[in-house]
């Protein structure tokens, strides 16, 4: 997850994984769509391909670079629980508690009556 997270921490190559979505590019396709040196987009890549977020294959002469977004599962699980509220397992138990009671009360008539009784003279 380290590496993935480094990975996507430059805006370049986040970038690329856009561009890469869907479609396989060579890295001169990639290029042209930066003002940086080539040389600076395979380093780029290489950085991608080392985390397992983008893989290559040699098609005839051309190297194609693909986006494997299965390499984002785990950061994506981890941000997942940090996006979740905390405490909802207190707050579930809470309504279980809560649903118990209403069906105590609900098989006991003259105890909601009695405490209706009370709230009345209250």
């Amino acid at each position: 997850m380290d590496k993935v997270a480094s990975a996507i921490a430059d805006p370049v190559r986040r970038d690329i994984l856009m561009m890469l979505r869907g479609t396989a590019l060579t890295a001169g396709e990639i290029a042209r769509h930066f003002p940086i040196s080539r040389p600076a987009i395979s380093r780029h890549l290489r950085v991608l391909r080392e985390s397992g977020l983008v893989h290559d294959e040699l098609t005839g002469t051309r190297r194609l670079y693909r986006l494997d977004p299965a390499a984002l599962a785990e950061l994506a699980e981890w941000i997942a629980v940090l996006r979740a509220p905390v405490g909802w397992g207190h707050r579930l138990d809470a309504l279980e508690t809560e649903v118990r009671r209403t069906r105590r009360e609900r098989a006991q008539p003259g105890a909601t009556r009695h405490r209706d009784r009370t709230e009345d003279t209250a």
